[in-house]
């Protein structure tokens, strides 16, 4: 094999390598990286629960650095705490090295039937949760494929001389082979896949074990970069985040550097194969710093505030006007929680504008601002339904009560309409993209009939709300009265054309029905925020409500998660 082949083979192998990541992680994500999110959320609490999800969630992601990006998003928005992050990073370190024992398994040999199966799976599935579980096996698949190619390619190589030359060079220089495995890792945004040459390199006899633990600490560094460049310009708390994954890692090496012969020794007597040494050489690695810092935590995250201090603002997404400061005065509190509403009522609004042209023509980049909006929906509400949690603790008069739980069931209602739209409308659009579908010059007429009149009654219950308008409230429920008529007269029109014999109509009929659900079902709960916002329209004097011992029963009543 000349270099001319050698070079492309490695180009072709390093591209399959990248894709199949990127496509098993974006499918991955689709399919439950919402539910894993709120999975996190809720379970952070519990230093060694956190530590599982995070290797969990780079294990499903592939990805230690997007498990990072995820939580330095989820502490710009103030979901989660520093102190709650920690143990889930160190948790993705350990999850980053499942790839490593794959490939030490020589799961390579099984890429072609993985990729044939996926294909067969792809063609004869259905839904779209079966199509994008089909095309992360499929990306499984040319992961490994991509690491065969280069291994394929590597073997000739070991027995030329300028190779052996340049290798031989840059053993004597331990530091530059950090520095190569770190700039490459960060250059194509995995760990991973700098492993996994780094282990094809070893298997080949190319590179010593101790030359490939150097690089893997490089690569351990290198996984660090891409986190610290995406907290730039975000909040002091994600910035910390992104600072203490660079932190353990970067500590971790300059521990390990005495001992890396005698962990090269170590691992010799462990396993006889050089893939399963170098593979774990990366598991102990980040095992042993994860044990190392866990019992720390709470003293490193003091560290990390007294060296990255808090800004007086921080420009970026989160919620504006959620003072803890201000819970010990319910009536400035429940003003607060009111206009954090608003913001969620306002993005819910341009996440229901748009939904409309995604039938007449299908564009990914407003699919991606649409869900882009709903993940912030989630964590303003999340975080607003939080803070009236922390206020209903305090003892509050009757009015006061009766307006925070309007509220809470007011942010989950817009929450609600965020959902439809991300878990049936947009799956619909992608659908008809997909299979080329067009509704008739009817159907798509009378879409936009009812996508118009849903448009003016949301502009009616947000203005309602946000002014406090108890009249504009009643006529957009007469609104709400005149769009179930309008829904019902809509299915009838369909039926007729059905019957006519319209194929268009035939083709796309049940995607058609059940847009008009959709629509109905969003203006229902429009009809229940307006409901819902009668204790917000009087402030009558009422005397003590029942206080902390009686809260909690009462919240359960209500279904309101403590």
């Amino acid at each position: 094999m000349n270099w001319y082949q050698a070079a492309f083979s490695m180009i072709g192998g390093v591209g399959l390598l990248l894709y199949g990541m990127s496509l098993m992680k974006d499918n991955l994500q689709k399919v439950a990286g919402k539910k894993l999110r709120e999975i996190l959320i809720i379970l952070t609490k519990n230093r060694l629960v956190g530590l599982g999800l995070g290797m969990l969630f780079t294990l499903l992601f592939q990805s230690s650095t997007a498990t990072t990006v995820l939580l330095i998003g989820l502490t710009s928005a103030s979901i989660i705490t520093l102190r709650e992050t920690l143990a889930v990073l160190l948790g993705s370190d350990i999850g980053s090295t499942i790839t490593a024992q794959l490939i030490a398994l020589k799961a390579t040999e099984i890429s072609l039937p993985v990729i044939f199966i996926a294909t067969f799976a792809l063609l004869f599935s259905k839904t779209h949760r079966k199509k994008r579980l089909s095309l992360a096996i499929m990306g499984f698949g040319l992961l490994f494929l991509g690491l065969k190619i280069m291994s394929d390619t590597m073997a000739p190589l070991k027995s030329n001389p300028s190779v052996g030359l340049i290798l031989t060079k840059l053993s004597a220089y331990p530091a530059l082979e950090m520095a190569v495995a770190a700039i490459f890792t960060f250059l194509v945004s995995s760990s991973a896949a700098t492993i996994g040459i780094i282990m094809l390199l070893t298997m080949q006899q190319m590179i010593t074990l101790e030359q490939a633990i150097f690089m893997l600490l490089g690569a351990n560094i290198g996984t660090t970069f891409t986190p610290l460049l995406s907290s730039i310009g975000s909040s002091r708390e994600s910035q910390r985040v992104a600072w203490a994954h660079f932190l353990f890692k970067t500590t971790g090496v300059l521990l390990f550097l005495p001992f890396v012969n005698q962990v090269a020794s170590l691992m010799k007597t462990l396993a006889a194969s050089p893939g399963f040494q170098v593979a774990n050489t990366h598991t102990f690695f980040n095992v042993t710093i994860a044990f190392l810092y866990l019992p720390f935590i709470h003293y490193f995250a003091t560290f990390l505030e007294k060296w990255i201090k808090d800004k007086k603002a921080d420009n970026v997404f989160s919620p504006k006007y959620l003072d803890e400061h201000l819970l010990n005065s319910p009536e400035l509190a429940i003003g607060m929680s009111l206009k954090e509403t608003i913001q969620i009522s306002d993005l819910v609004t341009e996440m229901v504008r748009p939904i409309y042209s995604l039938f007449d023509y299908y564009n990914q980049d407003k699919v991606d601002r649409i869900l882009e909006r709903e993940d912030k929906v989630d964590l303003l509400s999340l975080a607003t339904n939080n803070y009236l949690t922390q206020l209903l603790r305090h003892p509050l008069t009757r009015d006061e009560f009766n307006r925070s739980m309007a509220l809470v069931n007011i942010v989950r209602e817009y929450e609600f309409i965020g959902d439809v739209i991300e878990r049936n409308i947009l799956g619909k659009a992608e659908n008809m993209n997909i299979r080329n579908l067009d509704f008739s010059p009817s159907g798509q007429q009378e879409i936009k009939l009812i996508h118009d009149k849903t448009m003016e009654i949301l502009l009616m219950v947000n203005t309602s709300f946000a002014t406090n308008n108890a009249a504009l409230g009643a006529k957009a429920l007469n609104l709400q009265e005149e769009l179930t008529d309008l829904h019902f007269r809509l299915k009838m029109s369909h039926i007729a054309r059905m019957r006519s014999g319209g194929t268009e109509s035939e083709k796309t009929s049940f995607i058609h029905i059940d847009l008009l659900n959709c629509y109905l079902q969003i203006s229902e709960h429009l009809k229940n925020i307006v409901l819902l916002s009668a204790p917000l329209s009087h402030h009558p004097e009422g005397s003590e409500f029942p206080g902390n011992r009686e809260i909690p029963q009462i919240i359960e009543t209500q279904k309101l998660p403590l």
